[in-house]
């Protein structure tokens, strides 16, 4: 599903614009990303959790070439899913 499917769904059985509902949901996306950028968990109850982790700087290989190299520390977004999506998704 698609962020235009997700706004087509909720205007449909809102029965609210488009246009506001696009603003809506783009606005709730832009705050959960910026709140992550802060290094911020972001919690929905009964959706999930979103954390931002730090991978480990480790050795990686070039599948190429064989070569060993150096892959640096990064950040990555780490989603937990709630109670309620563990159940339906099942």
């Amino acid at each position: 599903m698609t962020k235009r499917e997700i706004i087509l769904k909720i205007a449909d059985e809102t029965d609210l614009k488009q246009i506001n509902v696009k603003s809506v949901v783009q606005k709730t996306l832009d705050a959960i990303v910026e709140s992550l950028s802060k290094g911020e968990t972001v919690e929905l109850r009964n959706f999930g959790i979103f954390k931002v982790k730090s991978r480990k700087k480790r050795m990686g290989r070039n599948p190429k070439t064989g070569e060993t190299i150096s892959v640096p520390e990064k950040k990555v977004v780490n989603f937990k899913p709630g109670l309620i999506m563990k159940g339906k998704v099942k």
